[in-house]
């Protein structure tokens, strides 16, 4: 069975629901009957690369709320995200544009490396505080995560994988996603959200049945 997950790398959601579809793996026991693919999405391609506001404020402006309701939300987040065993920190958190991390992404899934790269983006973003939109810490962290330094530059450098990142974000909303996480299960059964680990068990277990 074919699995494909859509995420951003600064979507709390989306890590969230990784962490439950990777616990929802572990008890399908049966990683050899999957193929599972990450793609790429971003939640808001006109983000600027270098804001300033941490991740209360942009909220706070998002949803027109005040700042004290948006950290509540966010502490929310982090609350249900420690659950799966995240540490998030979204006070230092400062969402950013995310097509150059998407285009290492594309990068590292050449290399068969995404998941360990993608990891290392969430945890430096959530928990670190890192700018994701910074070439110098994009650079260091893709290089940590596994990636060759001379092929990071390379895609900072230019446009590298920007048609991919496209291509990925066309193919989600063809299949009527609305956000992210968005999983394609054999393109058949599709949901969005971080869904309970065991709803995601059950479309596993399911998908495999009927191939």
């Amino acid at each position: 069975m074919k699995v494909e997950i859509w995420m951003d790398v600064v979507c709390p959601w989306c890590y969230i629901g990784k962490r439950r579809f990777e616990k929802a793996l572990a008890q399908f026991g049966r990683p050899n009957e999957l193929e599972i693919t990450f793609r790429s999405y971003e939640l808001d391609p006109s983000a600027p690369y270098d804001s300033t506001r941490n991740s209360d404020e942009f909220l706070a402006d998002k949803y027109h709320v005040s700042l004290p309701e948006a950290v509540q939300a966010n502490e929310r987040v982090s609350a249900i995200a420690a659950e799966e065993g995240l540490e998030f920190h979204l006070d230092r958190a400062r969402p950013t544009n995310t097509l150059d991390a998407h285009r290492i992404l594309q990068l590292a899934g050449i290399r068969r490396i995404r998941p360990a790269v993608e990891e290392r983006f969430q945890r430096a973003f959530f928990t670190e505080g890192a700018s994701l939109g910074d070439a110098g810490t994009l650079l260091g962290l893709s290089t940590e995560a596994g990636l060759r330094e001379s092929d990071v530059r390379r895609v900072l450098a230019g446009q590298a994988f920007t048609l991919q990142v496209r291509a990925d974000e066309r193919e989600a909303s063809d299949l009527g996603a609305t956000g992210v996480p968005f999983f394609a299960f054999d393109r058949q059964q599709r949901i969005t959200g971080a869904q309970p680990t065991e709803l995601l068990l059950d479309l596993l277990r399911s998908g495999a049945t009927t191939r």
